[in-house]
């Protein structure tokens, strides 16, 4: 439920709604409790970004290693206008999930005001300091963009707007262009990928579009490296997770008895990263109640990001009431950008 629908701003170009969540921190003493308590361990990777954590995750897109982040912007800003017009509707709304800094964004924006004279941008992210903070700066520099902004998880932000749906499916409302970058589907398995696009789509109307960020399948040497780089950011960012749980819950991990692994399976097609207990060593989480053993090598599995390839994204797109039209390549043809138009009758 919505806690306001007023400007937090005298600028009525911005709108923040903070939509109703549970409790964070009691959700996540809740997961780390199940996922260390589980057999294989795990721990969950939306919770990699707290403040450092997402410091280092603007690092690593930084790395000669990791090449998701400047494949996507290439492709972006070689082809915005080409995508906007492949979308095949004259006016647009512009709709993000996860949009954090909404860096990239920017290229599709400029392309759509070239096309219109207004614009209205809808993101969704976790964190209602960065959508207003990004909000500001998209503002300042697009005088005719309007900021409609949900402070939010995917699933509560999706349901407020499903409930809203059909007072915005007159016949002379704007399409909708949804933009789900990063590769971000691939921190999904591939069922929970196919029930996230089910429910994005009963958002949507037919004609509408979703601009999915996948990252394709590959060298598993280039993979790996892509997920464990010389400079050692990426095992930062994993062990911060552990670093976390210590400050947060009274924990006594010790960083330095646990290293970062990352390996590709190739059988499911996906980087699957890990943190690897040096030696037996037992852990005390006091805020949780909770003493945890670790043998010598057992793995705590932090994080999946699934790859992939043109055939699985048509299969993807079909099963959850769209259809693949058209795909972008970066030069090294290494990450896509896939326009999925959503079909008829495809609302669930």
């Amino acid at each position: 439920m919505l806690d306001t629908a007023t400007p937090v701003t005298a600028d009525e170009r911005l709108r923040l709604h903070r939509l109703a969540a549970p409790d964070a921190r009691a959700a996540f003493a809740a997961d780390v409790a199940r996922g260390l308590r589980a057999q294989p361990k795990q721990l969950f990777p939306k919770y990699f970004y707290d403040a450092l954590g997402s410091v280092l995750f603007d690092a690593i897109c930084l790395l000669p290693e990791y090449y998701l982040t400047r494949a996507e912007d290439e492709i972006l800003t070689r082809s915005a206008d080409e995508i906007i017009a492949a979308t095949g509707h004259e006016r647009l709304t512009l709709m993000e999930l996860g949009s954090g800094s909404a860096t990239k964004t920017r290229r599709v924006i400029e392309a759509l005001l070239q096309r219109q004279p207004q614009l209205l941008y809808r993101p969704i992210d976790i964190s209602a300091a960065a959508l207003e903070t990004s909000a500001r700066v998209l503002l300042q520099s697009y005088p005719t963009l309007s900021v409609e902004a949900y402070a939010s998880d995917y699933d509560t932000a999706l349901a407020h707007l499903r409930a809203e749906a059909d007072g915005d499916r007159a016949a002379d409302a704007a399409h909708t262009l949804a933009l789900f970058l990063g590769s971000n589907v691939g921190n999904f398995d591939r069922a929970e990928a196919v029930e996230f696009l089910r429910r994005l789509r009963g958002v949507l109307r037919a004609g509408d579009a979703l601009l999915l960020g996948a990252d394709l399948k590959k060298d598993p040497a280039r993979l790996v490296a892509a997920y464990d780089d010389a400079l050692g950011v990426t095992a930062a960012f994993n062990l911060n997770l552990l670093a976390r749980i210590n400050r947060e819950f009274a924990a006594d991990f010790d960083l330095r008895a646990f290293r970062h692994v990352a390996r590709y399976d190739e059988t499911h097609g996906r980087i699957e990263l890990y943190l690897e207990s040096a030696r037996a060593q037992a852990v005390r989480l006091p805020a949780l109640d909770l003493t945890v053993s670790f043998a010598a090598g057992e793995l705590l599995h932090t994080e999946n990001s699934y790859k992939y390839d043109l055939a699985e994204l048509d299969e993807l797109a079909a099963r959850t009431g769209f259809a693949r039209t058209r795909t972008w390549l970066d030069e090294g043809g290494q990450f896509s950008s896939n326009l999925f138009v959503a079909a008829a009758g495809g609302e669930s």
